[in-house]
């Protein structure tokens, strides 16, 4: 029996500048998801997806009328493309020294020729930088490379994420991608609302309900390590104090969060049931000290089972 693919390394450090460029690249396509697609709780409209391409939005309506488009950032064609559901496309490229101010005014003005202008907000959200995209041309780094075992990463860890998700009889969110914080994650419902932590829009509208987060991020300036994490929201005091699985899982107080390092995962003979134990520990964690509905809290573990 042949072995499974070693996950592969993604060094923030030698990677940051591709990582820094291709997060804003997905900021483009997030930004066009809240111009366009009809606003939902949770501001789940304007979340993007993760497919064997790369980042996606989902399907949205053109503002003329004339149907629906994609835009994605296909990571094998090293492409960003604009898809209109009658079949016409535009392509552009994400060559190593082509800029984010490049890029987005190419992909704008492309998506003004599908479907007509958009309104769109230039300025990056929940970044260390704030020059506007279409005015960035700081962020020209892009390794192929290195977006490859990016990509390579982020869909291992996405199965993670959508098997974990998988037995959830409650309300839940598919495995989103934030363009914002640059991450993947499931968020689990317990049909209570909760106080949002503070009053600026991204909270108030995205927190507002009691929920259960499990992600997974590739690194940033706070945290230069890619990792697994979950958190639960509302949380009471004694909520950092928790025996999780695998005992490498540690509350780290900078994040607020559980986490569960990739390079520790990468050591293990079985990465992708750790991550997921890992990601059930957290949540038993969550539903028991935020006393969540048993009966719902147990549908987790797969009692009673999804499908029979």
């Amino acid at each position: 029996m042949t072995p499974p693919p070693d996950w592969p390394a993604l060094p923030y450090d030698e990677w940051q500048p591709t990582r820094d460029t291709l997060h804003a690249h997905t900021q483009v396509l997030g930004k066009l998801s809240v111009a366009l697609a009809p606003p939902q709780p949770q501001l789940q409209h304007a979340a993007l997806r993760l497919s064997a391409r790369g980042w996606e939005t989902t399907l949205l309506p053109a503002p003329d009328g004339s149907g629906a488009l994609v835009v994605v950032l296909d990571l094998h064609t090293h492409q960003a493309v604009v898809e209109h559901t009658d079949g016409r496309r535009r392509q552009v490229p994400l060559t190593p020294h082509r800029s984010v101010g490049v890029v987005t005014r190419d992909v704008l003005a492309a998506v003004r020729e599908l479907v007509g202008p958009v309104a769109f907000d230039p300025r990056p959200q929940e970044t260390p930088w704030s020059t506007p995209l279409d005015e960035d041309d700081e962020h020209a780094t892009y390794d192929p490379a290195q977006v490859n075992a990016y990509l390579d990463a982020a869909s291992r860890a996405a199965l993670v994420l959508a098997a974990f998700r998988a037995p959830f009889r409650g309300r839940s969110t598919p495995v989103n991608a934030w363009w914002g914080s640059f991450d993947l994650a499931v968020n689990l419902f317990s049909g209570r609302p909760a106080e949002p932590p503070s009053g600026d829009f991204i909270m108030r509208n995205a927190m507002d309900a009691q929920e259960i987060a499990v992600g997974w991020w590739p690194g940033d300036q706070r945290y230069p390590h890619a990792a697994f994490y979950g958190y639960a929201h509302p949380a009471p005091p004694h909520y950092p104090d928790a025996q999780l699985d695998p005992p490498t899982a540690r509350w780290e107080p900078l994040l607020g969060e559980f986490v569960l390092d990739w390079d520790e995962l990468r050591q293990v003979d079985e990465p992708h049931a750790t991550a997921v134990r890992f990601a059930r520990t957290v949540a038993q964690h969550s539903c028991t000290t935020c006393e969540w509905e048993p009966a719902l809290a147990a549908t987790i573990e797969g009692a009673p089972p999804p499908v029979r």
